[in-house]
């Protein structure tokens, strides 16, 4: 986080929502580190904490809808040709779209929670023909909950339970 917070606090939610703009359409980049950076930057009252949640949610929509762009009009090709590389052979593909086609609204919904399902959460919907109004929908459930866990958790947290846990540490020494 030391890397990221001086160009939140110069920058900041525009920096972050960049971050997690490029992070939800696939580019590694640190969006969850940054969140968690830019609330408890909100919390020294450094950052405005509206402003970093807007952003953030706005910035993981917007990315993963062009990771479905990217996945839906490229995505599936590129998984035919080069998928036998990491052993996606037809069959499996086959199996995997099926199972997308019944679950892909909870996976979508459930995505940006797990790691590298985060940047590839809309590649992969989109390169499995997801309907597109089904996957924004999950995509906005997935953006409010990972917004308000990251971005207003640590925030809250930070603020009331510093306190607390303050008064326990100074009852065991």
């Amino acid at each position: 986080m030391q890397y990221i917070e001086p160009y939140l606090a110069s920058y900041g939610a525009l920096a972050l929502f960049i971050i997690i703009y490029f992070e939800s359409f696939g580019v590694p980049v640190p969006g969850e580190s940054a969140l968690i950076a830019a609330s408890l930057l909100a919390l020294k009252g450094s950052l405005s904490l509206p402003a970093i949640l807007i952003a953030c949610f706005t910035a993981a929509v917007l990315g993963d809808c062009t990771g479905y762009l990217i996945g839906r009009f490229g995505g599936r090709k590129l998984l035919e040709r080069y998928g036998s590389h990491i052993k996606l052979t037809p069959e499996r593909l086959q199996s995997f779209e099926e199972q997308f086609e019944k679950r892909g609204i909870y996976m979508v919904a459930t995505a940006r929670f797990v790691v590298i399902l985060r940047q590839l959460n809309g590649i992969i919907a989109g390169s499995m023909h997801m309907r597109f109004s089904h996957f924004l929908g999950a995509n906005i459930i997935d953006a409010l909950g990972w917004t308000a866990v990251w971005g207003a958790g640590p925030y809250l947290f930070g603020g009331t339970l510093a306190p607390l846990a303050a008064y326990i540490k100074s009852l065991w020494s």
